[in-house]
């Protein structure tokens, strides 16, 4: 946000990167992480782009950080996609490991047993923590559930929690992922849902604490917000172009035609919808085993009504919403 539109509305801080928004479903989640992680479980949080999985996931973090039996991990490799189990091992190898400059050694023997050597030494259980984990490819997956088998068979605890869009819970319920699926303890994370307005008002506050909401926004346009938008990420992505768009036509409050006028017109057609949940058109071609030619004629819906019929009921069976 520019620093002109800030100071017409009287922001001392942009509306993104302000901090955690607690609802109670995020107190039920995070205690229940909390426990799972102290069990030694793999887990699953899952929720659409935008939600606060990420944010989230730093409160219980910090959380656990200052739990005394605990030592949290993570992977801090950005490419999800090409992440393999060795990443992950490395991740947990540099994350365990007390002396300097210590060399994970490459023989796959010589590194577990190194590695079982530093659980340990730690004796604590070791929370993995991997986002974006719908990226993962299953035979990792597979290699992160034997990992913690053996070194629970050692003595010790790994647990694992991965976050990512519905696609990663999708997955995990295929037949074909039913090993590691079965073991996976899936928690859903509506992020503000119900809790939009609040949000925003929060939002606000926390931006512009010397003025009051009413004199950024009226009632109604504050209202429109919160009925059309669901997540923290769209709600500070329309609220910043809304201040921006204010700024040009000089207008304060923001009033509802003014929000009408920065919505998307496709805010919630189908494309998007998909996208949130994780699929864009090579994953859903993936998925329904046909030509991303093919889905880019769905999506735009060019396809002869009984193919689009097909698909439709494919994905639904898949579990996408449509």
């Amino acid at each position: 946000m520019l620093s002109e539109v800030m100071t017409y509305y009287g922001f001392t801080r942009a509306v993104r990167h302000v901090g955690y928004f607690e609802t109670t479903q995020h107190q039920h989640v995070v205690a229940a992480l909390k426990a799972a992680i102290k069990q030694g479980q793999l887990v699953a949080l899952s929720g659409i782009v935008g939600c606060g999985k990420t944010t989230t996931l730093q409160h219980l973090q910090e959380l656990l950080g200052r739990e005394p039996d605990i030592v949290v991990a993570k992977s801090l490799a950005v490419d999800k996609d090409r992440v393999n189990l060795g990443t992950l091992l490395m991740a947990l190898f540099y994350d365990l490991a007390t002396e300097k400059d210590v060399t994970m050694p490459t023989q796959p023997e010589k590194r577990e047993r190194k590695l079982l050597e530093l659980v340990h030494k730690r004796r604590k259980t070791i929370a993995l923590f991997i986002d974006e984990a719908h990226d993962l490819h299953s035979r990792t997956l597979l290699g992160l559930k034997r990992l913690m088998e053996l070194i629970r068979a050692s003595g010790g605890t790994l647990s694992v929690v991965l976050a990512g869009h519905p696609k990663l819970t999708n997955g995990l319920r295929r037949p074909a992922m039913e090993e590691i699926g079965s073991r996976a303890t899936v928690f859903m994370l509506e992020g503000v849902k119900g809790q939009q307005r609040a949000y925003i008002t929060w939002l606000l506050e926390q931006c512009a604490a010397t003025h009051a909401v009413e004199d950024i926004l009226t009632d109604p346009a504050l209202k429109l917000l919160a009925d059309r938008l669901t997540t923290p990420l769209q709600i500070e992505h329309y609220l910043t172009r809304a201040l921006e768009e204010g700024y040009k036509v000089g207008q304060k409050p923001l009033t509802p035609e003014l929000i009408e006028g920065v919505l998307a017109r496709d805010l919630d057609d189908l494309e998007p919808r998909l996208m949130r949940h994780g699929y864009h058109v090579k994953a859903l071609a993936d998925l329904l085993h046909v030509r991303p030619m093919d889905i880019r004629s769905f999506l735009a819906g060019r396809l002869p009504p009984n193919r689009t019929h097909e698909l439709q009921q494919e994905l639904l069976a898949a579990g996408l919403p449509l």
